[in-house]
């Protein structure tokens, strides 16, 4: 399949290298000319603009870091909308808001193209892997066209249902369910070092009982260790992301205070200098409110 692949950071990059492990033809842009040109020695064509990427692409996927930068593809001077080949599809990976899904969903219908929101869940590690899980939504027909891209980034791929924006839904309530999780997992463990016990036996007791599901593994032992690096998911993104679900919970009059208060421990994290922390790192502060170093 031709596929244009735009935005190439720490997800895009492995996400684009498995689609040429798997045979596509791939078309490569990034608005850091760099890294785009690290996969010409690959098999990768490199574009010089978003709208020399999508002329003749039968898919474009784009993952790129907010709304502002999927705007600037799509609909800034030498986009990809004005050039994308009718009957071609837009398979919008990023997390965005629910409102520009929405949006793009109608502006690539008006000229006869399609679009899928499928955004992913899964750090850069799982990316590299293939071991992401997309969720798609759009037309039945498209997503099966495209299942064999799905299935060449991720483990499983689930449908949220037939009108795009219904993936963006998904994809920000379970983010929001990966913060309540960390804030939850960094109080208890604030608690336990309080007590003087362990928490590495603490974070064993919770995973090998009730609490065996991946993100207690994950962000259970960045905690108890204390160790946020890599940086898999910046904070600065994080709080785009709370913002975002604040805004679709607005919008249909759902209050939801666990994400007034995730959205507070971001604020405060940039406050105290960790703008280049991954999310996880927010753990700190439940720690130092509660005296521990």
């Amino acid at each position: 399949m031709k596929v244009t692949f735009i935005g190439l950071g720490n997800m895009g990059s492995p996400m684009a290298r498995n689609l040429l492990d798997a045979g596509h033809e791939l078309t490569v842009y990034n608005r850091t000319r760099s890294r785009a040109e690290a996969f010409r020695p690959l098999g990768a064509r490199v574009a010089a603009t978003p709208g020399e990427a999508a002329g003749d692409a039968e898919v474009l996927i784009s993952m790129l870091a907010d709304d502002r930068a999927v705007e600037d593809i799509l609909f800034a001077p030498h986009n990809a909308l004005q050039v994308l080949p009718a009957g071609a599809i837009h398979v919008g990976m990023s997390t965005i808001s629910v409102a520009l899904s929405r949006r793009l969903a109608e502006a690539h219908e008006s000229r006869g193209q399609s679009y899928l929101a499928a955004p992913v869940m899964g750090r850069p590690d799982a990316a590299a892997a293939a071991r992401l899980f997309v969720i798609a939504a759009g037309p039945a027909e498209q997503i099966e066209k495209c299942r064999p891209l799905f299935d060449a980034l991720g483990q499983r791929t689930f449908i949220a249902g037939q009108k795009a924006p219904a993936a963006n839904v998904f994809k920000l309530a379970a983010n929001f369910l990966i913060t309540t999780v960390i804030e939850s997992l960094a109080e208890a463990s604030a608690l336990v070092q309080k007590s003087d016990l362990d928490p590495a036996a603490f974070l064993e007791f919770l995973t090998e009982s009730l609490f065996s599901a991946p993100i207690y593994r994950t962000y259970g032992g960045m905690i108890a260790s204390q160790d946020f690096e890599p940086v898999g998911f910046r904070l600065p993104l994080g709080l785009k992301d709370n913002r975002l679900l604040l805004e679709a919970a607005g919008a249909m009059e759902v209050p939801m205070p666990m994400a007034s208060l995730v959205r507070d421990r971001f604020l405060s994290g940039l406050a105290r200098g960790m703008g280049e922390a991954d999310w996880s790192a927010i753990a700190r502060i439940a720690h130092q409110d509660a005296g521990l170093a």
